[in-house]
């Protein structure tokens, strides 16, 4: 199990971005429709391996802070979002599904760091 299991990049141009992560990579990233705008999946095993993506939001913004970094709560999602606003935290974005990749969520941590919760169930 990792401890990290998704990141996104959040570019404020995203073919500028996709352009050069695939000529810096010298590998294609494949485009999909994501919770915001577009995303460019870095390669990785889906399987088993840690992956991410460029990421195009209206909320979000390149540069510093410009990363949300997804944890992995597998099996434990509802439980972990239950206890954030104990915590000192705040639910941004409740449980939702990214089929057929599981379920995420997202919180802002006591810090005021946004960070993303990752399960398949």
């Amino acid at each position: 199990m990792n401890a990290i299991n998704w990141f996104e990049l959040f570019v404020s141009n995203f073919e500028r971005a996709r352009s050069f992560y695939e000529r810096a990579l010298a590998a294609p990233l494949e485009v999909m429709d994501g919770m915001g705008g577009r995303m460019a999946l870095f390669p990785h095993d889906q399987d088993s391996g840690v992956g991410g993506c460029l990421s195009e939001s209206a909320e979000q913004q390149s540069g510093i802070g410009g990363t949300r970094v997804y944890l992995n709560v597998e099996g434990q999602l509802d439980a972990v979002v239950s206890r954030v606003p104990a915590a000192g935290g705040v639910i941004i974005h409740s449980k939702m599904s990214i089929a057929p990749h599981g379920y995420i969520a997202v919180i802002k941590d006591s810090e005021g760091n946004e960070v993303g919760l990752h399960s398949m169930s």
